[in-house]
């Protein structure tokens, strides 16, 4: 019996409320949407802003619960307390992930602090290893996220992600902040530490480039629906999809 996807949505329904108090209505923003992603795989979800990507990606780290249908994590009904380590993100920019006044150290093993795992020479020792693997050097683990460029305090946002050993990690529109060349230093990181550690990952960008690299497989959303489906490298060539074909010409492919 094959094991179940580490992050399922199946047939997610979900909506808004909006409006003044005397009349408040009802906006849906997913229309029975179903996704999966396996242990070492990286599903892609694209599409233009409004297409509910954001709302996805807060269902899948329990910040949001669906109205219909279910999110599932490891065949169960997610439970964001009772997994807790289990699902990790890295956001757009690094700095909502990296406390200014913290040090990189301190900001990277937070997470092992809350949960209350190891003595604080064992998170360091953690904490110190993990730079490493993202190719920093375990001495940045004393400054401070200022002292480091945009794509350092990726890679510490990395780290950090990391720190728990989750099972899912979702990559929030991970690259788009960089630059083009520290965008592929990037990309292939977390294809390597993806092959290392065996995390199920959903990359979530309005990038179609960036994702059909980063992906297994993708999935296009518009309106709240999935429109178009397949494997990275079916995008290689043009969509059948009128709205794909849109989004290959914005992302110049």
């Amino acid at each position: 019996m094959s094991a179940p996807p580490v992050l399922e949505l199946d047939e997610v329904e979900f909506g808004y409320v909006s409006g003044p108090a005397w009349a408040r209505r009802r906006v849906p923003a997913l229309h029975g949407v179903s996704l999966a992603a396996g242990r070492g795989e990286t599903v892609g979800l694209v599409g233009e802003s409004g297409s509910g990507k954001s709302t996805i990606g807060k269902l899948c780290l329990g910040l949001l619960r669906p109205q219909g249908g279910v999110v599932r994590f490891d065949g169960r009904p997610l439970d964001r307390r009772a997994q807790r380590g289990a699902f990790s993100v890295v956001l757009q920019h690094p700095q909502w992930s990296l406390n200014p006044r913290l040090t990189v150290g301190t900001s990277v093993a937070e997470p092992l602090a809350v949960a209350g795992r190891g003595t604080r020479a064992e998170r360091r020792a953690r904490v110190e290893a993990l730079l490493d693997d993202v190719g920093l050097d375990p001495a940045f683990a004393d400054r401070l996220p200022s002292e480091l460029s945009g794509g350092q305090r990726q890679r510490a946002s990395i780290a950090r992600a990391l720190i728990t050993e989750p099972r899912f990690v979702l990559l929030d529109e991970a690259v788009s902040a960089l630059d083009v060349s520290v965008q592929a230093q990037i990309l292939n990181l977390l294809r390597r530490l993806q092959e290392e550690h065996g995390f199920a990952a959903l990359f979530i960008s309005h990038d179609l480039a960036a994702t059909r690299y980063a992906a297994d497989r993708i999935v296009v959303m518009r309106h709240g629906r999935i429109v178009d489906e397949g494997s990275a490298d079916a995008f290689y060539a043009p969509s059948d999809h009128e709205y794909t074909r849109a989004l290959q010409r914005a992302s110049e492919i």
